[in-house]
């Protein structure tokens, strides 16, 4: 079936990697490896993506979730990235990708009269301008006091003096980066996941592919290919120096913390946005849950793991109290999660490294800079024939940096190829949308679901609900929620192995379902449950199960540990000036 990606079929797609040559190897799974596999694939290149653990394992599943142009890069005069990415958003929300981008509206309080509307109004009035004349969201507006509280009455009434609404777009960014994933096997690509790139393979100084490591067998095999592509993000500089190669740019690690809560902790209708004291907090609206945060901080330790701190989540808190009437503590965090943005640091000091814009060199972001100040561009860099790679920018903008980095990787090919198809191609579950949200009642009677289960499916998979129906007409069972597992459907677990590539239990719950940050135990409790329903698929008995369930039950708690250290006082923060954005 097209777009199938079967974990039982890992043997298959080791044998057509190993049979080669391929045209593409994409090493990374994160939202710009897939998108560069989808890229290449649409163009008619044989291609080839493996990734270390699984995909979206790293910043691509520890987002803030959302689409946007980034409000606050114009106050820094990056009109560039700003244009490109609320041009990526409109695209997202209303032709590829409707059924997982979604506009959300933000309030952006006021508190100095004078100053500060006139400042935010003018920049608002900016990024609907770069937006352009067809927009799938509304303009921003004016808000009174009153309005504002009206639509948010968690916040503080004293000193308010009004808000701006404005839209931006979110996404479940793991469900989001699977599927493009998917769209590229659907158009050719063969996508591997738990298998590392181990070291690059040479021809005099020219790159050929790539020494391959199983990790789930731990074999080796190589993978032949014209060209080498790193999407590694903050493993770009570890590929790099296991094969002794020189990029022209190096990768700043900046942590991302944020913390999840029930919508009930925070009483309003649509997301806000607050500038604190070193960058601006989000407060966004995720189903039954709130996602605040984040935090932007130095990071050098574990690139797998990056851990929050009890100093981000009180730092997260205490921002947070400054501006609402209710003040929230460490009880109404349900979970937390941090990533890493691979940041391009330097200068890129040789000829061939290419900034997004073609005219060379990064953002001068030399190591003095903090990460706050570093810019959010990407960087394509060419440091041996056969190899390209790219580190920097935004999940909103991925396609188009899939597109830069194709672009480089075939600009010598040995045969004309095509010019990039994305803008036009509909990701997995786009194409029927509309019938399949008009017949979720007759799907629900077909099926025997509730029509809200039906109604989950469809936000979650657009069209290809009807396959994850489909499982259920064959056995009954998964037709049921997971037990404490909210919306989520057995069905869906089985569906992550048969057609989403999950191998492990982390997989599924970290990753498509997302109970590892929406539960309150981090979904340890279901860990058991979701095991039960995986091993008959795998070939896992008793002992595997066990082990699966253990090991994710240890990563769970690993993750929480922030919640449980020492709180300091939180309560509201110092009286400190709000200012603009």
């Amino acid at each position: 079936m097209p777009g199938v990606l079967d974990a039982r079929e890992r043997d298959e797609a080791i044998r057509k990697l190993a049979a080669g040559p391929l045209d593409i190897l994409v090493i990374g799974g994160g939202i710009t490896g897939a998108g560069a596999a989808l890229d290449a694939a649409s163009r008619g290149l044989r291609v080839g993506l493996v990734e270390s653990r699984d995909l979206a394992a790293g910043t691509s599943s520890r987002s803030s979730k959302l689409i946007h142009g980034g409000l606050r890069y114009l106050e820094q005069g990056d009109f560039k990235l700003v244009k490109e990415a609320l041009r990526e958003r409109d695209l997202l929300v209303s032709r590829l990708a409707p059924h997982l981008v979604r506009p959300v509206p933000f309030l952006y309080p006021l508190y100095r009269k004078v100053v500060e509307r006139p400042y935010v109004g003018a920049g608002l009035v900016i990024y609907d301008a770069l937006e352009g004349i067809k927009r799938p969201v509304p303009h921003h507006r004016h808000l009174t006091i009153r309005g504002a509280l009206r639509r948010a009455p968690a916040l503080r009434p004293d000193r308010l003096a009004g808000a701006m609404l404005y839209y931006d777009a979110q996404v479940d960014d793991a469900r989001y980066t699977v599927t493009v994933a998917r769209t590229a096997v659907r158009h050719g690509a063969t996508v591997l996941t738990r298998a590392s790139a181990v070291s690059l393979l040479r021809d005099g100084s020219r790159v050929t592919g790539a020494r391959v490591r199983d990790e789930e067998s731990g074999r080796t095999f190589d993978v032949a290919a014209t060209s080498t592509v790193v999407c590694a993000g903050v493993w770009s500089d570890p590929v790099f120096a296991a094969s002794g190669v020189r990029a022209g740019y190096q990768v700043r690690m900046s942590k991302g913390v944020h913390l999840v809560m029930p919508r009930s902790a925070i009483e309003s209708e649509t997301g806000m946005i607050i500038r604190t004291s070193k960058s601006v907090l989000f407060f966004i609206p995720s189903g039954d849950r709130w996602i605040v945060g984040t935090t932007d901080t130095e990071w050098s330790g574990d690139r797998a793991e990056p851990a929050a701190t009890a100093e981000d989540v009180d730092y997260i808190l205490g921002e947070a109290n400054r501006v609402l009437a209710r003040p929230l503590s460490r009880s109404d965090v349900l979970a937390v999660y941090a990533g890493l943005r691979p940041l391009v640091a330097e200068p890129a000091p040789v000829k061939d490294a290419k900034h997004a814009d073609g005219k060379g060199g990064a953002d001068g972001g030399g190591s003095e800079k903090p990460t706050t100040k570093l810019s959010r561009e990407h960087v394509v860099d060419a440091p041996l024939p056969g190899l390209v790679s790219i580190a920097g920018g935004k999940f909103t903008t991925y396609r188009l940096m899939a597109k830069d980095v194709v672009d480089a990787a075939v600009e010598n090919f040995p045969r004309p190829v095509p010019p990039s198809v994305t803008g036009e191609l509909p990701l997995i579950g786009a194409d029927g949308l509309p019938a399949v949200r008009a017949s979720a009642q007759r799907l629900a009677d077909d099926y025997g679901v509730p029509v809200t289960s039906v109604e989950h499916l469809v936000t979650r998979y657009g069209s290809t609900a009807v396959e994850v129906l489909e499982s259920i007409r064959a056995d009954k069972s998964l037709g049921v929620p997971l037990t404490g597992g909210g919306p989520y459907l057995r069905a869906e677990v089985a569906y992550a192995v048969t057609h989403e590539g999950a191998l492990h239990v982390a997989d599924v719950l970290a990753r498509r379902v997302r109970l590892l940050i929406e539960s309150a135990d981090s979904g340890a409790s279901v860990a058991p449950e979701v095991a039960a329903i995986m091993a008959p698929l795998l070939g896992w008995n008793r002992r595997r199960r066990a082990a699966e369930v253990r090991e994710y039950q240890a990563f769970a708690a690993t993750n929480a540990a922030a919640l449980r250290a020492p709180a300091a006082a939180i309560g509201d923060a110092p009286d400190k000036e709000l200012v603009p954005a």
